[in-house]
């Protein structure tokens, strides 16, 4: 299997007749984060993600309604990772290239546009960089001068 990430809240999403993209929200659990050490922001999506589950729930205005506007109404994912189950809500986590159906706009006509995870990098990643690259990306910088601080939250 190729490498995806999972998807989680704060991802962004497009409909194939819509004209703006949305933002997913999770509303079906409130435990399981990803990529966010402080566990505030980054819940994991799962499947279980129907009905309206955007910020806005529209993507603006909409081709197969003459261009007007469409409110979001999810029946199912497909494409979700059936490996893992969330617990609180017996969800399967979405994937980058999962994909959502709508009522109106039928099947599979909302695809994910960016995950929603983020890097966040800590003191640890610069300990095991390697000192000459990072004096190339940062001249001002002399990295291999262990007196060196960084301000990076762990």
């Amino acid at each position: 299997m190729e490498s995806k990430h999972i998807v989680c809240q704060g991802a962004t999403c497009q409909c194939n007749f819509g004209k703006l993209s949305d933002i997913l929200k999770v509303k079906t659990q409130s435990k399981y984060y990803i990529n966010d050490k402080d566990a505030k922001n980054k819940l994991a999506v799962t499947h279980k993600e129907i009905g309206q589950p955007f910020e806005k729930n529209m993507f603006g205005n909409y081709s197969k309604l003459n261009n007007k506007p469409c409110k979001v109404s999810v029946i199912e994912w497909s494409g979700y990772y059936k490996k893992i189950t969330i617990q609180q809500n017996q969800g399967h986590p979405l994937l980058e290239d999962s994909k959502a159906t709508c009522i109106i706009g039928g099947k599979d006509c909302i695809r994910i546009t960016n995950h929603g995870q983020v890097a966040e990098l800590s003191q640890q990643n610069f300990k095991n960089a390697n000192p000459e690259i990072l004096n190339e990306l940062f001249p001002f910088i002399d990295f291999q001068n262990d007196d060196v601080i960084l301000n990076i939250k762990d």
